[in-house]
């Protein structure tokens, strides 16, 4: 018996890997979070599958019920929205899953970062204007970030920042990113990405948070800002030059 951590995707049920796809229907217990994994995946799994929303059981309750399905004998399909290397909270479960001696594997998945640079038709690494991208969120509501990592240090490399978790403190992402960026550095938010109700707002530091307020939007999304999400000049990437490869 193993228990498969999939990423599920950012949201779109056809965002699943194949790989991820295969398990799902052949595992027959799946844990998924109700309130960010798509419904439509769940038709997927096998008939009469046990299906358990982890939307409200905390992670003592989540881990007995991998660990019920490990003595049982189950295959279990752990569903994650995005993908499980980032914000997942899949390292506590790792962590007791590994104390309690029960198998597992992970299965990558769309993050939700792709998704979103899909959406604005953006590649977030630029020749010459950025090749640096930093995932990370804000410390509002949620566990505090580690020394060093907060927004005005990490706004001091200049590269791409994607927040995840802070669409609900645009004005304060704003107001710590501009001494760095300049209230002209293009920023972007996607919300619900690959979703059928994906929202798209593009503007700059100056104008983002109001976008935000204006759009409602508080949760399942992503911000983005940096020089490379307004790049139109700059040098062809040396991967296809005529020259590669010459002496």
């Amino acid at each position: 018996m193993t228990v498969h951590f999939i990423g599920a995707g950012p949201g779109a049920a056809d965002l699943i890997t194949v790989r991820g796809a295969r398990l799902l229907a052949s595992c027959r217990v799946c844990l998924y979070a109700g309130s960010l994994v798509p419904r439509e995946l769940l038709a997927d799994c096998p008939p009469g599958a046990e299906l358990v929303d982890t939307a409200r059981m905390d992670l003592d309750e989540i881990t007995d019920a991998l660990v019920r399905a490990h003595r049982d004998g189950h295959d279990v399909a752990r569903l994650h929205s995005g993908d499980p290397s980032v914000f997942s909270a899949v390292a506590e479960q790792m962590r007791r899953l590994d104390a309690a001696g029960v198998p597992y594997e992970v299965v990558p998945g769309v993050p939700a970062f792709a998704a979103a640079a899909a959406a604005l038709k953006r590649e977030l690494t630029v020749p010459a204007v950025g090749q640096t991208v930093i995932l990370t969120r804000v410390a509002q509501r949620a566990t505090p970030m580690p020394p060093g990592e907060d927004l005005p240090t990490l706004a001091a490399s200049g590269a791409l920042l994607v927040l995840h978790l802070a669409a609900g403190y645009a004005e304060r992402v704003v107001a710590e990113l501009t001494p760095h960026y300049g209230a002209d550095c293009p920023a972007a938010v996607v919300a619900y990405a690959s979703r059928a109700d994906e929202v798209v707002l593009r503007g700059t530091l100056a104008t983002v948070a109001a976008q935000v307020a204006a759009a409602g939007i508080r949760r399942t999304a992503v911000i983005m800002v940096g020089r490379t999400l307004g790049a139109s000049s700059f040098p062809d990437s040396h991967l296809y030059s005529p020259l590669r490869g010459r002496p």
